[in-house]
C-alpha cells in the first residue's frame, strides 16, 4: 500500500516537473529541464486560442492543408513562443525563483545560463520562421503573422527583461500576459484563415482583461519572493484577500461584457452558454480562490479555467458566424 503511494506520489511530481508545475522535482535529465524552462502547461491557453481565431474566421475547414497550417501555428504559438516567453522569464526571474521555488532548473544550477540563453534564441527564431512561413501559405501580402510574433515576442521580453519590466506593475504586467494568451494567439488563428477586422481586435483586447484576472492567480506563488525584491504585483500590493476578489472580480466582469457583445450582434443562444458557463467558475472561485487562494490556486485553475475557455470558443464560433462583425 505505501510502495502504490510512495509510486503515485513519485508520478505526480514527475509529471509536475515536465508540466513546469509548482512543487516540482528537481532532476539532472537535459530534456527534462528544458522541458520544465517552457513549462509546457501554459502552451495550452495559446492553442486553444489559435483554436479560437481559426473558428471566429469563419472559413476554417477540415481540409488536409488547413488542418497541417492550424497545427504549425499551434506549434508556433504554443511551444515555440510561449516556451520561449517562459524560458525568458525563468532567466530574468532567477532571483525570485530562487526564494519560492528554488528546484527550478536555473536557481537549483542543474542548467547553465548558456544553455538556456542558447534555448531562448531557437525557440524564438524557429517561432519566427514558421510564422513567416504560414504567412506565405496564407497569400499575406503583409506578412501579419510575423508582425504578431515579432510584437508578441517583444511584449514578451520586456515584460521580463530591464529595464521596462512590467511585471513590476501589476495592472499592466498582468494585462499584457493576459492579451498575450489571449488576443495575441487568436489574431493568429483568424489572420492565418480570414481577415483581422478591427471590431475582432477591440473585442479580443476587452476579453483580455478577463486574461488579467487570471494572471493574478499565477501570483499567489510568489508573494514571498516579489516581497523581497519589492515587485508590485497585485497581491503584494493589495493583499491576498483583496487580490483573490479583483481577480475573480476581473474574470467574472469581463466575461459578462462578452455575454452583453453576443446578445447585441443576435447571438442569443450563444449569450446564454456563455452566461451558463460563467456559473460554475463563479462556484470555484467561492471554493478554491476567495478562501485559501496561495494553498488552492492549481485547484481553481483546474477547475475553474475549462469553463472559461470553453466560453472563448463559444464566443469565437458566433463571431465567426455573425455578419455584423465580421463586415466591420
Amino acid at each position: 500500500m505505501d510502495n502504490t503511494k510512495d509510486s503515485y506520489l513519485g508520478t505526480g511530481i514527475n509529471a509536475r516537473q515536465i508540466l513546469g508545475m509548482k512543487g516540482a522535482s528537481e532532476t539532472n535529465n537535459n530534456w527534462k529541464l528544458r522541458f520544465q524552462l517552457m513549462k509546457p502547461v501554459t502552451w495550452i491557453p495559446l492553442i486553444w486560442g489559435v483554436i479560437c481565431g481559426a473558428a471566429a474566421s469563419g472559413n476554417f475547414s477540415w481540409d488536409f492543408h488547413k488542418v497541417l497550417a492550424s497545427f504549425l501555428c499551434m506549434v508556433m504559438s504554443g511551444p515555440l513562443l510561449a516556451g520561449y516567453t517562459q524560458t525568458v522569464n525563468d532567466y530574468y526571474d532567477r532571483e525570485i525563483d530562487a526564494i519560492n521555488e528554488p528546484y527550478r532548473p536555473i536557481p537549483s544550477k542543474s542548467i547553465s545560463l548558456n544553455q538556456v540563453r542558447l534555448q531562448i534564441y531557437i525557440l524564438l527564431f524557429t517561432g519566427l520562421i514558421i510564422a513567416y512561413v504560414l504567412d506565405l501559405y496564407a497569400g499575406h501580402g503583409t506578412p501579419i503573422l510575423l508582425y504578431l510574433a515579432l510584437g508578441g515576442s517583444f511584449i514578451s521580453f520586456i515584460y521580463s527583461a530591464p529595464p521596462f519590466k512590467l511585471k513590476q506593475n501589476g495592472w499592466l504586467g498582468n494585462y499584457a500576459l493576459g492579451a498575450s494568451y489571449i488576443a495575441l494567439p487568436w489574431w493568429a488563428g483568424q489572420a492565418l484563415f480570414g481577415h483581422l477586422t478591427w471590431t475582432t481586435i477591440i473585442i479580443t483586447l476587452g476579453y483580455s482583461l478577463a486574461g488579467l484576472g487570471i494572471a493574478v492567480v499565477n501570483d499567489f506563488k510568489s508573494v514571498e519572493g516579489d516581497k523581497a525584491l519589492s515587485l508590485q504585483s497585485l497581491p503584494v500590493a493589495f493583499g491576498i484577500e483583496s487580490a483573490s476578489w479583483i481577480s475573480a472580480g476581473m474574470i467574472n466582469l469581463f466575461q459578462l461584457a462578452m455575454f452583453i457583445m453576443l446578445v447585441a450582434i443576435g447571438q442569443h443562444f450563444a449569450a446564454i452558454l456563455l452566461l451558463l458557463l460563467v456559473i460554475p467558475q463563479i462556484v470555484f472561485q467561492d471554493i478554491w480562490l476567495l478562501r485559501h487562494p496561495i494553498l488552492f490556486d492549481v485547484r481553481y485553475q483546474g477547475s475553474a479555467q475549462p469553463f472559461l475557455v470553453l466560453g472563448m470558443l463559444i464566443t469565437a464560433l458566433a463571431i465567426g458566424y455573425s455578419p455584423l462583425i465580421n463586415s466591420v
